[in-house]
């Protein structure tokens, strides 16, 4: 578990070099201003000054330590209006015993506080008295948004608002129902989730607002009905929606509100591909696919060897294409719809059962199943699509298993992936070892189907809404892939996925190698 720290901050100009000499300890770290000749300029004179900080250690530290400016310090209440986490570590850029004293009291942070080194030369200097910008507080701030998966862009976006207000902030977050068109929504944290990190985010800066953190349907919100609200925050993009919720509100009588906007923050990742230049939640969910999503559950009805996961994902979603570049990473591919057609062979029972339930008018002149003339019935027909899979999915089990030992014994493979469209409707993830997925958006997946399959586009839909929904898809699935892009990014996805599950089996087999010794030992 990582140690979280407490940065008392005297010298502006070395914050950079503090947190870089500090992050290897922690994996979270509060920042308190402790500027005290300053102490009296109204908040929002910091604005610059944060977000500059939250900038640049974006740029300059590791992406995997969390950092927080706690604004609360800065007013009357002192560090009274700060209800932050249990912090482990103090540490301070200059000499204040009584102050860390208190801190550590106040925080009951065990130890004592570890003074950072002074320089001469600051690798990062900011010009305060340069700033430019209103200074007036107000009542009631508002602002919203998705606020998916905080991250530097959010911190700077709340902490404008919580310094422009001395008593009410609401903050608006948007449902599934606004959420529909944005990039990847099946990814997006739950509403409950969203609510609950930003409350706790702003609790912390600043104990001493009143907070009310509301789910939204529509881009306006409470806007369009509280009398009470005297700002909004917007960002750069959405200055357009500030000037329209205005307008709403001169309609139904109310008055304007005063309009803060924030610019952009641009990203620092290099790497191309699909991702935005500002830094926004789209890039999180992007930057999350072919990365583990939760661990996998413990499956004692398995054996270690191989490793079974189970491919799944709707049609035309790519996963044989995914299939494909895991084959060639070392993974042994069990196509479950090829198995399936196979045991539709004349003279399995399979066969027998299809033909007694759905009559002869299915079979061709060779005897065999017409599937496409199979899938015309039960496709216009959900009961009769459920009647079919209650006959194929148990016999198709019983073979995918004796395949999935038969592949092992004769290529001795680690991993064995079996690709499977209905593996989550079938309950079989709990016969692998973890579940990954491939999605794309359902537009994306009738195009394909049309263009692959030669269907109309009413029939391509059919065939799109007759499935499991990617959300639900999601929620089941350890890794999660999109093929909705260019070829080398969902390759990109494929070797992170691989490269993180070679990690895994390397451990296993470290601690069985270990148990074994010791076991061994005891004889």
């Amino acid at each position: 578990m990582s140690s979280t720290g407490l940065l008392i901050v005297s010298n502006i100009k070395q914050v950079g070099k503090s947190l870089r000499t500090i992050e290897k300890y922690v994996g979270k770290i509060y920042i308190h201003l402790n500027i005290s000749a300053e102490k009296s300029q109204p908040l929002p004179v910091w604005g610059h000054l944060i977000s500059q900080l939250y900038v640049d250690h974006n740029q300059l530290c590791s992406k995997n330590i969390s950092l927080s400016i706690l604004v609360g310090s800065l007013r009357d209440q002192g560090v009274n209006a700060l209800q932050i986490k249990p912090v482990d570590i103090l540490f301070c850029d200059s000499h204040y015993p009584e102050l860390c004293q208190r801190l550590l009291q106040h925080f009951e942070i065990p130890g004592q506080p570890i003074y950072l080194e002074q320089e001469e030369n600051p690798s990062i200097g900011f010009d305060q008295e340069n700033v430019s910008e209103s200074n007036k507080m107000y009542d009631t701030v508002v602002l919203g948004g998705t606020f998916d998966r905080i991250h530097v862009g959010h911190k700077i976006f709340l902490t404008q608002a919580v310094i422009r207000c001395y008593r009410r902030l609401v903050v608006g977050i948007t449902t599934n129902k606004m959420n529909k068109s944005k990039i990847l929504p099946e990814l997006i944290l739950p509403i409950e989730s969203r609510i609950s990190e930003i409350r706790d985010f702003l609790t912390e800066i600043d104990a001493s607002l009143q907070y009310e953190v509301v789910p939204i349907d529509d881009p306006f919100g409470p806007t369009q009905s509280d009398p009470n609200m005297d700002m909004i925050v917007v960002s750069a993009e959405t200055l357009k929606g500030g000037h329209k919720v205005n307008e709403i509100r001169t309609k139904n009588n109310l008055r304007p509100l005063e309009i803060h906007c924030i610019g952009l923050v641009e990203s620092t990742d290099v790497s191309g591909g699909p991702k935005e230049k500002k830094m926004s939640s789209s890039n999180t969910r992007i930057d999350l696919l072919g990365t583990r999503l939760q661990l996998p559950e413990p499956r004692p009805n398995l054996c270690d060897k191989p490793y079974i996961i189970g491919l799944t994902g709707g049609i035309a979603s790519g996963k044989s294409i995914m299939c494909a570049r895991l084959l060639k990473k070392g993974a042994q591919i069990l196509d479950c719809d090829k198995i399936a057609h196979q045991i539709y062979d004349p003279d399995l029972d399979c066969y027998h059962k299809i033909i007694n339930h759905f009559g002869k008018d299915i079979v061709n002149k060779d005897g065999r199943i017409d599937r496409k003339r199979l899938g015309g019935i039960v496709f216009n027909d959900p009961k009769q699509l459920e009647t079919l899979n209650n006959i194929v999915w148990p016999e198709l089990l019983i073979e995918v298993k004796k395949r999935i030992r038969a592949v092992h014994d004769k290529h001795k493979c680690d991993v064995v992936v079996i690709e499977a469209a209905i593996l989550l409707k079938a309950g079989w993830d709990n016969e692998c070892h973890e579940i990954w997925s491939t999605i794309v958006p359902s537009e994306l997946a009738v195009q394909r189907i049309k263009q692959r399959n030669g269907l109309s586009e009413e029939e391509a839909r059919k065939r799109v809404d007759s499935q499991m929904e990617n959300s639900e898809i999601v929620s089941k699935s350890h890794i999660v892939f999109s093929s909705q892009w260019s070829d080398e990014f969902t390759q990109q996805q494929a070797d992170k996925a691989w490269s993180i599950l070679m990690d895994d089996i390397e451990k296993r087999n470290l601690n069985q190698l270990s148990t074994d010794e010791k076991n061994n030992s005891r004889l």
